[in-house]
């Protein structure tokens, strides 16, 4: 089995900034993708960054520019780094590790708000 945990999150005040982490334990045989989601009430779970084995990075449009994904292999840790956070980008971000199955952390809330 694999774990992932996701400390972080929190309020934060448009415009700010905030580093999401996603550390991975336990049987991890191969990774092939690893990714952050974002959620929000009644909508379906969003992928809008990935990060491939090889470093290959994705991003959504309306990401670019202001969230970096990034990893640490050594510590089987994915980074969010999250500046000039806006009210839109309130919701619960997951993060996600597909290897030979795809894995899921808990979850964290961000809300942006003044």
């Amino acid at each position: 089995q694999v774990q992932l945990v996701e400390p972080g999150g929190g309020l934060v005040q448009p415009g700010g900034s905030l580093r999401l982490s996603c550390a991975a334990s336990g049987s991890i045989f191969s990774i092939i993708v690893r990714g952050w989601y974002c959620q929000t009430p009644g909508k379906q779970r969003e992928l809008f960054a990935a990060i491939a084995s090889g470093g290959r990075i994705n991003s959504a449009d309306s990401v670019k520019g202001r969230f970096t994904i990034s990893r640490d292999n050594a510590k089987n840790t994915v980074y969010l780094q999250m500046n000039s956070l806006k009210p839109e980008d309130t919701a619960v971000y997951y993060c996600m590790l597909g290897g030979t199955q795809v894995y899921w952390g808990q979850g964290t809330q961000v809300t942006v708000s003044a």
